[in-house]
């Protein structure tokens, strides 16, 4: 699993700076997170096949981080594809795809799906994972997501089998799916005599614009990556409070307190240039010592923790 910064500004695009965006790659899939200005452009420069895109995943609609998605949809309608598109997001969502393909006159040649959030809730399902929303306090309806994988089953152990006298095979697979045995013997054998402990899957969260919330840090406990906005710096708490934003500081509490991995900061105000971000990263950690800026088009991979 891997993630791509496609933007990681805030409010209004810098020429240096576009604004939030994250693409998640996942064995083959490949997961929106907000889509702002400028999101083809990274998408472009990064040479990712986006246009096989499964999900989109919008936190709210204010314009910056919706207005890069009616291109995305239009684009997707000149290559071959069939598969159709889910677009999961607040109230106000669907009508503002809609309203877009119809001002826009979309020439659309693939199914569009999309659904709004009105309550926490598993939004999507896939082989092995699913997509959670959870609320977020912002000046519009606001949520965040995590995708976490399920379990993996643990290590088979084919020394184990054998001297165990269960033959190469289908037998083999039969334990690795949880399933008892009969050895050569006659003998009974069990997964758990040969398949190791089961290995915890990986955990990815995406949390912006919103007020610092202690009910967050639950949502993504156990992040391997949280990406998180870190908006503005301590001087700046007031104004943060009243657009219902975070500081780094506070972004960086939610990933302490959630036990992350590994926390990434994002949605930058633009008073601040990437010279300044310094003093963000310097206040998250204070609180969350392995804090880390975005850019954009950083590459982070997600490994899984053996």
């Amino acid at each position: 699993m891997e993630a791509f910064v496609l933007g990681c500004g805030g409010m209004m695009p810098l020429p240096y700076r576009h604004l939030t965006s994250v693409l998640l790659r996942r064995d083959g899939d490949l997961f929106l997170f907000d889509g702002g200005e400028g999101t083809q452009v990274s998408l472009r420069r990064l040479n990712l096949k986006w246009k096989k895109i499964n999900a989109i995943f919008v936190s709210h609609t204010h314009a910056d981080h919706v207005t890069g998605l009616p291109g995305i949809l239009m684009l997707s309608s000149q290559v071959d594809r069939n598969e159709p598109l889910y677009i999961f997001g607040p109230p106000k969502i669907a009508e503002y795809i809609e309203s877009s393909r119809k001002v826009l006159d979309m020439y659309i040649n693939y199914p569009i799906i999309v659904k709004e959030i009105t309550a926490p809730c598993d939004v999507y399902e896939g082989d092995g994972f699913k997509v959670r929303a959870f609320p977020l306090e912002h000046t519009k309806t606001c949520v965040g997501y995590t995708l976490e994988e399920c379990d993996r089953p643990g290590e088979f152990n084919p020394d184990e089998a054998l001297r165990l006298k269960v033959p190469r095979g289908p037998l083999w697979g039969q334990l690795q799916h949880g399933k008892a045995v009969t050895n050569e013997d006659g003998v009974e054998v069990k997964p758990e005599q040969v398949v190791g402990q089961a290995r915890k899957g990986r955990k990815f969260s995406f949390v912006t614009d919103t007020m610092y919330l202690p009910s967050i840090a639950p949502e993504v406990k156990n992040s391997d990556l949280l990406i998180c906005e870190g908006m503005f710096a301590d001087d700046c708490v007031d104004q943060a409070k009243e657009k219902k934003h975070m500081t780094s500081r506070q972004a960086a509490t939610i990933a302490r307190d959630a036990d992350a991995k590994r926390m990434a900061l994002i949605h930058y105000s633009p008073r601040y240039n990437d010279k300044d971000l310094d003093l963000l990263l310097k206040q998250a950690r204070e609180v969350y010592p392995n804090a880390e800026l975005t850019k954009d088009r950083m590459h982070i991979e997600i490994p899984y923790v053996e």
